[in-house]
């Protein structure tokens, strides 16, 4: 299978946020993120946002939040400290928060592909997105099943074809990686296949070194059924779909526990022995992870050229404009993303690149 080169990517260059759904709690939340800066030593990123309705929604909102319309990522190095440094991005219609309509579908598309390309250019350092809501896109046209796969598709080159991305959801106290995500779960055990499995844990323990500067990742990996199957008595896909891909990964070097009964693998002893889990499905993995530290849940898009994370949260439409929503998500993001860049860019050193 072939593998995608990571972009060139420059610690010292800020973040790029895109809008997501501009009806969404989005402008809310980087606003309330910027405002916290010193406090909680928010990295330095840029908004892509239009910078009138910015100046508006804030002064309704009745918060002072100076807004800096820069030209290009590098002039929001000197402003982030004064001013949330802003790329003009228009919409093409009035915003009302709470209201989405398909008419700003393809502004919103646009930047995202405008955000991977200042990345791919090494203008920006790495891409983190607010929250886009995928039925208001489809009415507009969007051709893929969600933020990921548009994505992957926009990574793509003449080289090489589109990336298979991995999901990673993480907060500080546990990584989870699903194998299967939005499908029906009648549909998993069809899905869930040793290709699958194989893929998701190499490119999770491939980010773990690169991106986290683990050096030997441990993964610990759910069981489909319950009791991982309690011998084949309750299911045979832990004995002949997981088992066999672990003892490939095993003899691949990777360090790998497994098939594990998923209801005793995520208590506070049992995270300490592992660096990700690896679930069969995707409540699986959501429900501990939202259970053990629901508003500082990130999701992190593995297996791209480019770094890539984002709130776990959706657009929150019923607090849009309200000023209530919680930036916590949209924080851990842009700190997630700045530690992935920065471990990168050890990694390449380290490799001599």
């Amino acid at each position: 299978m072939p593998q995608h080169d990571v972009w060139s990517s420059d610690p010292t260059r800020p973040l790029i946020l895109t809008p997501g759904e501009p009806a969404g709690i989005g402008a809310e939340i980087a606003g309330l993120a910027w405002m916290r800066q010193s406090s909680e030593s928010i990295p330095c990123f840029v908004l892509l946002d239009e910078v009138e309705r910015l100046h508006a929604l804030f002064a309704e909102l009745g918060w002072r939040i100076p807004v800096a319309e820069v030209t290009s990522c590098a002039d929001a190095i000197d402003a982030f400290a004064e001013a949330l440094p802003v790329l003009d991005h228009r919409f093409g219609r009035k915003v009302v928060p709470g209201t989405p309509s398909s008419a700003t579908g393809e502004a919103v598309l646009n930047a995202i592909r405008r955000a991977v390309a200042l990345v791919r250019s090494v203008e920006a350092a790495a891409v983190v997105t607010n929250p886009i809501a995928k039925s208001v896109l489809y009415d507009a046209g969007f051709a893929h099943p969600g933020h990921t796969e548009f994505l992957a598709a926009l990574a793509a080159d003449d080289a090489l074809p589109a990336p298979t991305p991995v999901m990673m959801l993480a907060c500080p106290e546990l990584r989870v990686v699903p194998v299967t995500i939005h499908i029906p779960l009648r549909q998993v055990p069809e899905a869930l296949t040793r290709d699958a499995i194989l893929h998701a844990a190499r490119v999770t323990a491939r980010s773990l070194i690169r991106d986290f500067g683990i050096a030997n990742p441990r993964l610990c990996v759910a069981g489909l059924n319950p009791h991982a199957g309690e011998q084949g008595v309750l299911g045979r896909e832990d004995i002949d779909v997981i088992a066999p891909a672990l003892e490939t990964l095993r003899a691949e070097g990777f360090s790998v526990t497994g098939p594990v009964s998923a209801d005793t693998m995520f208590h506070a002893a049992a995270r300490a022995a592992y660096d990700a889990a690896l679930c069969m499905y995707h409540d699986q993995a959501l429900i501990p992870i939202k259970t053990i530290d629901f508003a500082r849940g990130v999701n992190i898009t593995l297996g791209l050229p480019f770094v890539r994370t984002s709130p776990d949260h959706g657009t929150a439409f019923a607090l849009a404009g309200t000023g209530k929503a919680d930036p916590t998500s949209l924080i851990e993001a842009l700190r997630t993303a700045r530690e992935m860049v920065e471990g990168r860019a050890r990694a390449a050193a380290a490799d001599g690149v």
